[in-house]
């Protein structure tokens, strides 16, 4: 796709709505803007309804398969793009993906946690293309809220 092509156009194109952002669920905000930096919480693997798929919950490796941990961090991000559109009020001021930070719930000998992780990464590629490219960590947890198999976090660089 052509650079100049804005990041709500290609969403558009993919056919892709974003969902209504989540409420909050404690003492943070889910987003916070510092400088041209865009910092987003960790958000969870909400479908459009505002909730969580009983396929989306449990563990990664042993309840839940790679391949739905894979869906399921796409979810993840397009609640993060949500998020980032609710404070900038256009995803066209995003300028690059600084980071991407997964949590993954996962079975403590499961050990291919970035495969689970890359929906979110190639889906953010796919949507800003080299701008999407990004630093990442994914780390294994023994639990996530909601009973969520994976949460991402962003840092955005904007205009």
């Amino acid at each position: 796709m052509p650079a100049t092509k804005s990041i709500e156009k290609r969403l558009e194109d993919m056919g892709v709505i974003l969902p209504q952002v989540s409420n909050k669920k404690g003492n943070y905000i889910p987003t916070k803007i510092e400088g041209n930096l865009l910092f987003v919480s960790g958000q969870l693997c909400m479908g459009q309804d505002g909730t969580i798929a009983e396929i989306h919950k449990g563990k990664i490796g042993s309840k839940v398969t790679t391949e739905v941990g894979y869906e399921a961090a796409q979810l993840c991000l397009l609640q993060i793009l949500a998020q980032a559109q609710a404070a900038l009020s256009s995803l066209d001021r995003l300028r690059s993906c600084v980071r991407l930070g997964g949590f993954v719930n996962a079975d403590p000998d499961f050990t291919t946690l970035g495969a689970a992780m890359n929906g979110a990464s190639d889906m953010i590629v796919e949507i800003m293309g080299e701008a999407g490219r990004h630093s990442r960590t994914t780390i294994g947890v023994a639990t996530l809220p909601l009973g969520a198999c994976i949460e991402v976090e962003a840092l955005f660089a904007f205009e």
